[in-house]
């Protein structure tokens, strides 16, 4: 397998309601993957997942459908420095950032989603690196203790590290969660858990 990260397993209440939110809302199709599961969590559970999107009408038009779905606005789409972003909260609980690093439009909006990112909230960002590179997963930035960009090849989902305090606040969330992540990550690992309690699991092969 030459993937690193295959898919992502959320941990849901309702797998129907799951899969018919995220097909109306982004359109991911067999990249997430869903479990009915009842494990106690409570607060910030410790990572986000980002939609990098080609243009700033992409970001409102993927917001505007995650909306009209059932999710609820944590940060409004709004510019910055980097470029254009909005964060919302899935019903199952998943954080979601839409953004693009474009200014200015170019096409007509489409939900069209150029790359998904995975980035994992770390307690200690250099054990959790070392952690991964261990295991034969490539480095592509890295900025001390505070971020790393895993470089993930081909693979359809991108993965990183932030501090996990940082990380909440780019979400807009308190820092403070407990319990499960509510998430298992299909890919290169196969059965592991990271440093942060990340669980990966084998990507599952069909017939």
């Amino acid at each position: 397998m030459n993937t690193t990260i295959d898919s992502l397993t959320l941990d849901v209440p309702d797998v129907d309601a799951a899969r018919s939110f995220y097909t109306e809302a982004f359109g991911l199709g067999d990249r997430l993957r869903f479990r009915t599961a009842d494990a106690a969590t409570a607060g910030f559970r410790g990572y986000t997942l980002s939609l990098v999107v080609s243009q700033p009408a992409n970001v409102r038009a993927l917001v505007d459908a995650a909306v009209g779905a059932g999710a609820t606005v944590i940060k409004p789409v709004a510019k910055s420095l980097w470029g254009v972003g909005g964060t919302v909260q899935a019903p199952d609980g998943a954080i979601w950032k839409i953004a693009t690093s474009a200014k200015k439009d170019s096409a007509p909006p489409r939900r069209a989603v150029d790359e998904i990112v995975l980035l994992l909230g770390a307690d200690d960002v250099v054990a959790s690196k070392t952690f991964y590179a261990e295991r034969g997963i490539p480095v592509g930035k890295s900025f001390g203790r505070s971020y790393v960009q895993f470089d993930t090849g081909a693979s359809p989902i991108g993965l990183g590290l932030y501090r996990h305090a940082s990380l909440a606040k780019d979400a807009g969330v308190p820092a403070e969660g407990s319990g499960s992540h509510r998430i298992t990550i299909n890919g290169v690992l196969g059965a592991a858990v990271d440093p942060d309690g990340f669980v990966w699991a084998p990507v599952a092969v069909t017939a």
